[in-house]
């Protein structure tokens, strides 16, 4: 596959020190809820690219069926869906004491003071605003779910 000049492709790999285990039995599973392609596949990408088994979702039920199906360690969740919004498959994750150990980090362009504290002040384990930098976002997912 080709890489154009649009591609997040700029992605770097993160240093050795900073990746998750080698092997497939060790992989952290991600799951990135977004319904941007824009932002699904770069990201996609770049986790791959640095050893996590990573999932997608284009909208609130998906990411919800999906987690049912698969329980990741961590989601990446965008707030403005078109059904659901992240609040909400925020508030879900937390009800089901199944998922409760899910680490959960906000990639929004809602970046207003405001929005980010009602985030943090719901219990989210991060909150990350778009356009955001690849290695602090791969910082922060290695450090949450290293702590699992």
């Amino acid at each position: 596959m080709r890489e154009t000049a649009s591609s997040v492709a700029v992605a770097r790999p993160v240093p050795q020190n900073l990746r998750t285990g080698a092997g497939p039995m060790n992989q952290k599973k991600v799951l990135i809820v977004d319904d941007e392609l824009s932002i699904l596949v770069p990201l996609k990408f770049l986790l791959e690219k640095n050893n996590y088994q990573v999932d997608l979702a284009q909208s609130g039920k998906d990411a919800l069926e999906k987690i049912t199906q698969s329980k990741p360690d961590l989601v990446l969740l965008d707030i403005m869906l078109p059904d659901l919004d992240g609040y909400e498959i925020f508030q879900m994750i937390r009800e089901n004491p199944d998922w409760d150990d899910i680490k959960v980090i906000y990639l929004s362009a809602k970046n207003r003071d405001v929005d980010i504290a009602k985030g943090l002040n719901l219990g989210v384990d991060a909150y990350v605003t778009k356009p955001f930098s690849n290695a602090e976002l791969l910082e922060k997912i290695h450090s949450l779910v290293s702590s699992n």
